[in-house]
């Protein structure tokens, strides 16, 4: 059992790393003994999370603009400046939009998509060098997707786009996994679900929204940071190294206990 769930040593990038849970994931692989490279869309925010958990161990700010092909460049170059090999790419960066029916933009469907699973794409596969140079039958590289119980289970708000999204990448993940896995690449996703973030901080924020948002949780409260950690870092260890294509439910059993 000595070192199952060890991640300590790794080099880990995390996207969408400065709040919410791309930082619960990136502070849990920093206290683990991973060199963690953030990244997200506003600098000055990625630069004070990145100084933040560098009183824990290495952290690295690397601000990006993943909606963008241009950022999305940027961010794997400067990877690969600042190292040959990828152990582990946990892809969290993503955005939502909300409105009703009648009136939902087609931009709403443009914007979500190009961060939420276009960005995905494109980050993997520029960053497959990095990963495959990693990689190993005994120690696969890993890439880890941040879907969504939106994905799997019919949301009760009007988020049209941000759940057609999070099906698309538990889809791709498990493309991407049958593609890669004889390159000892595993790929898997994580689909959250409700964990405090600014995404349901509307509804936390208020005793009685929260109140109902837990009734409908089998286990009868949100997530909290070691959950989501407890399945990244699974993911993402040797415990983890037989499992690819798989998409874990974190959602206090809302997709299959109820």
């Amino acid at each position: 059992m000595a070192g199952l769930f060890d991640v300590a040593g790794k080099t880990v990038v995390v996207t969408g790393g400065s709040r919410g849970i791309g930082l619960m994931i990136a502070r849990g692989f920093v206290e683990a003994g991973a060199t963690v490279i953030i990244s997200s869309r506003k600098a000055d925010a990625c630069a004070i999370a990145a100084e933040e958990l560098s009183a824990l161990g290495t952290c690295i700010a690397m601000p990006a603009d993943l909606s963008t092909d241009e950022g999305v460049t940027s961010l794997a170059e400067r990877v690969a400046e600042f190292t040959p090999t990828l152990d582990v790419l946990v892809n969290n960066a993503g955005a939502t939009w909300g409105a009703p029916i009648d009136e939902f933009p087609a931009s709403g469907f443009d914007k979500i998509f190009d961060v939420n699973v276009k960005a995905v794409f494109a980050l993997t596969q520029k960053l497959l060098p990095r990963l495959r140079a990693a990689a190993s039958a005994e120690d696969p590289a890993r890439v880890v997707n941040i879907g969504s119980i939106d994905g799997l289970v019919v949301s009760g708000s009007e988020n049209y786009s941000y759940g057609a999204s999070k099906a698309a990448v538990h889809m791709l993940t498990r493309k991407v996994a049958a593609t890669l896995a004889r390159e000892h690449i595993t790929v898997n996703a994580i689909a959250p679900g409700p964990f405090p973030t600014k995404m349901t901080a509307f509804v936390l924020d208020d005793p009685d929204l929260r109140s109902a948002m837990e009734a409908n949780v089998p286990l009868g409260r949100v997530g909290r940071a070691e959950d989501i950690v407890g399945a990244a870092i699974f993911l993402s260890s040797r415990a983890g190294a037989y499992l690819t294509g798989t998409v874990i439910p974190v959602d206090g059993g809302i997709s299959g206990a109820r």
